[in-house]
């Protein structure tokens, strides 16, 4: 893969305080991240419920439940998800 590539990020609605609804803020780190590696990168709505996708020229390369993503920025990531994000970023 190309060293700058773009990722989809695809991410359907989840509930929050009793409100469905698509919301960007569990995806603050991940969006970090990609800009820091020199990604670009295009949030992309879809309709299925608290899920997560990363698309790289066509091909998932990544899924999860949006809500096991920490909010803030990338130094607050949880063990599961840095190692996730280094498994991203080999993916790259």
């Amino acid at each position: 893969m190309p060293e700058t590539s773009l990722v989809i990020i695809r991410y359907g609605p989840y509930k929050s305080c009793g409100v469905v609804d698509h919301r960007t803020f569990r995806l603050d780190g991940l969006q970090a991240v990609l800009k820091d590696c020199g990604h670009s990168y295009v949030l992309e709505k879809i309709p299925d419920w608290n899920q997560v996708e990363l698309v790289v020229n066509g091909e998932c390369i990544y899924k999860c439940n949006i809500n096991d993503l920490e909010f803030g920025n990338n130094s607050s990531f949880s063990e599961i998800y840095y190692r996730d994000l280094l498994n991203i970023r080999n993916s790259l």
